[in-house]
């Protein structure tokens, strides 16, 4: 059986100095999510016009969206709130365009962090640009890298019981990490909303009606080797892309 192509956003340039010039970065654990249900990771760079970009997504079989920086605000029509950082104006123009053709061809995909971002965005919604600033009584989402690890139990989410979702990771409590300080605001009008955390943040959104278009807001690929759960929305992904076409 041939295995699915997977294709997984770059998540930054890491300038390492002149000896490399720009190198493009992707946390392991995405491609290794992948691998361990049965894909094949293709790592997809953003220096691709739109002519490129669509040979390469016809032909993936499944799209992961990663994590990274924020998007630009302009994208959903409001000004740059001063924590709004990293905004890569190459890696929104790729991802903004993938996340709207994945929906409009109805190709498999799971979105992670910044993905169900740029999937809000793309679809027509907006963010909240900074939560502690934003939202009243908000739980802590982002915590110091190196000093906290990864896979870090931040707080529970509530899954809707009738969401893909829910039936994808066979629950409907799950313990998340949480690294990012955005969030959804208003879902897109496509979006349904799945999850939320404790404080009111949604954590998760879905396409009605799909094989697999789940969208979360923490990061499965740091949890996946002690929550099973997690390794679920890989291999949903996985299995879906499979059988796309």
């Amino acid at each position: 059986m041939t295995k699915p192509l997977i294709g997984i956003t770059a998540s930054a340039i890491d300038h390492r100095g002149p000896a490399y010039g720009e190198v493009y970065a992707l946390t392991r654990q995405y491609a290794e999510g992948v691998v361990r249900a049965g894909g094949v990771p293709v790592i997809v760079p953003y220096n691709l016009d739109e002519d490129a970009l669509r040979v390469l997504f016809d032909r993936i079989d499944g799209l992961l969206l990663s994590g990274g920086g924020d998007i630009d605000p302009a994208s959903y029509g409001e000004p740059t709130h001063p924590a709004t950082s990293n905004i890569e104006a190459d890696r929104d123009r790729v991802e903004l365009v993938l996340a709207r053709w994945v929906v409009e061809k109805e190709k498999p995909f799971l979105a992670i962090c910044r993905g169900i971002q740029v999937l809000n965005v793309a679809l027509g919604g907006t963010l909240v640009q900074d939560i502690p600033s934003e939202v009243p009584d908000a739980l802590e989402h982002s915590f110091e890298r190196g000093i906290v690890e990864r896979d870090y139990h931040a707080h529970p989410v509530k899954i809707a019981a009738d969401s893909r979702l829910a039936q994808v990771m066979q629950t409907e409590i799950v313990q998340t990490n949480s690294w990012h300080h955005q969030a959804i605001k208003q879902a897109a009008s496509k979006l349904k909303v799945t999850a939320y955390a404790p404080d009111g943040v949604i954590e998760a959104v879905e396409v009605p009606g799909r094989r697999f278009a789940i969208g979360v807001q923490w990061h499965p690929e740091w949890m996946f080797e002690d929550q099973p759960e997690m390794l679920r929305l890989f291999e949903g992904l996985v299995e879906a892309s499979g059988v796309n076409g």
